[in-house]
């Protein structure tokens, strides 16, 4: 999201700034390449995963070495893309065998359907590369809890692609909730109410002939087979489906939630409770309601915070939260403060609104916004900086896996409506065993991996 332009008084301008340099953590503990070069390699190669791909590799630093992607048509294109650039890149149709042939690796990003990602990054982890894994970490709360423990077990530079949380909108959210410039949080709001990946049809039914550049073996990877159909999986709409995607909730919160998760400083959430519909037993559901109860921390009002979620077109929280102020955003947050309220949007700078008696007044004193705010960082070189030694990562496993397990509670939530359940975040349970049953997954014979 570099580059894109805001408009409000030198505060904005300020936040809008990219900072490419290395950030202004240290890593002792990581060997750098000691070539001083950085040898990677991606698992995904065109959409979401090219985008990736052309961020990290514009990095000086970077020698891409192989991509790996289970359809050949994608496979052709970036390398005819990147002849110039990249004239000895190699092409593998299965992430393994690259990870087998490959043998100089220094790290890799994971850039694939959900229901990949924990048994890619696992699996590069455990050949001590470094990981860049694209939001939500992975599609099941174990797997998360698990690559998070992994890497920090192994001390590995780790990266969630959550690219906006480096943004100066998103980093000043942050410094202006922890400064208290609105007062400690009594409550949260965020929503995307202008999507979905979600549908009320049945399973497909019938088969369509696989596309000639498509591996569909591999494209199911951990989950279980069934025939193709088209415009239900590849390239996009697996998103929708149950065992593939998480839904806009898992797509979309890992955004949305991720400055109010890191704002107030949250943790595991003692309990959640799905208002919405329940989805059927294949498709996410068209939209969602959750209220999540959080544990106190150093930044809220109270002993435990109430944070709401909705999503789905046209769905916002109550009339009365988004009259509060105007220009509601169609996708944000919203912090109610002790003295004001701060509206996030997604994508947009914060704006400040302190309260005056039963109205909230635009905070405009230039000077304290401008002391509070901070210059956005390139969250891709962020990685490769933290590979060579030079940097931390602001969104590694450390962060980005206990923020995805807090989404993914919700995606169990709402096959529970109506329903709260509490949550034991030290032993991944909850108070009701069919939700917890929803916790782990098995995959599909022969593609277990070692730890997960």
């Amino acid at each position: 999201m570099n580059g894109f332009k805001l408009s409000r008084r030198s505060f904005l301008k300020t936040m809008g700034a990219v900072a490419c340099t290395a950030p202004f953590f240290t890593r002792n503990l990581i060997s750098a390449p000691p070539s001083g070069r950085v040898r990677y390699a991606a698992f995904g190669s065109a959409n979401m995963a090219r985008s990736d791909i052309n961020s990290i590799i514009s990095h000086p630093n970077v020698d891409f070495i192989a991509t790996a992607d289970v359809d050949s048509g994608y496979l052709a294109s970036i390398k005819k893309d990147l002849a110039g650039k990249c004239p000895n890149l190699k092409v593998y149709a299965d992430y393994r065998e690259l990870l087998e042939k490959e043998k100089d690796l220094d790290c890799v990003s994971v850039t694939t359907p959900d229901h990949c990602h924990a048994v890619m990054a696992m699996s590069a982890m455990q050949k001590g590369l470094h990981v860049y894994c694209q939001k939500p970490l992975t599609h099941d709360i174990y797997e998360a809890r698990t690559l998070a423990k992994f890497a920090a077990k192994k001390n590995l530079v780790t990266q969630m692609g959550i690219q906006i949380h480096s943004e100066g909108v998103y980093r000043s959210t942050v410094k202006l909730i922890q400064s208290g410039i609105i007062g400690k949080i009594k409550e949260a709001y965020s929503w995307c109410g202008n999507r979905h990946w979600g549908s009320n049809d049945p399973r497909p039914t019938g088969s369509d002939p696989i596309p000639s550049t498509l591996n569909w073996d591999l494209w199911l990877n951990t989950a279980s087979e069934r025939p193709f159909v088209n415009e239900i999986y590849h390239p996009s709409n697996w998103r929708k489906v149950q065992d593939f995607g998480t839904g806009i909730f898992g797509d979309m919160g890992c955004h949305i939630f991720d400055p109010v998760f890191k704002a107030l400083g949250l943790t595991a959430p003692i309990s959640v409770r799905s208002e919405g519909p329940r989805p059927n037993d294949y498709f996410w559901g068209l939209k969602t309601e959750m209220l999540y109860i959080f544990p106190g921390t150093p930044y809220t009002a109270e002993d435990t915070i109430k944070v709401h979620w909705y999503d789905g077109p046209g769905e916002r929280p109550p009339k009365e939260i988004m009259e509060m102020v105007p220009n509601m955003p169609a996708l944000g947050s919203i912090f109610i403060g002790e003295k004001g309220v701060l509206v996030i949007p997604h994508i947009a700078a914060p704006v400040v609104y302190m309260k005056e008696g039963d109205k909230y007044v635009e905070f405009e004193d230039d000077d304290e916004l401008k002391r509070l705010s901070l210059p956005s960082l390139n969250h891709w070189h962020q990685f490769v900086d933290g590979v060579m030694g030079k940097g931390k990562t602001s969104a590694g496993f450390d962060y980005s896996g206990p923020l995805t397990e807090a989404v993914l509670l919700g995606s169990i939530a709402c096959k529970f409506p109506k329903t709260t359940l509490s949550w034991d975040a030290s032993r991944m349970k909850f108070d009701l065993k069919e939700a917890t049953k929803l916790v782990e997954r098995k995959y599909r014979k022969g593609w277990d991996v070692k730890g997960l």
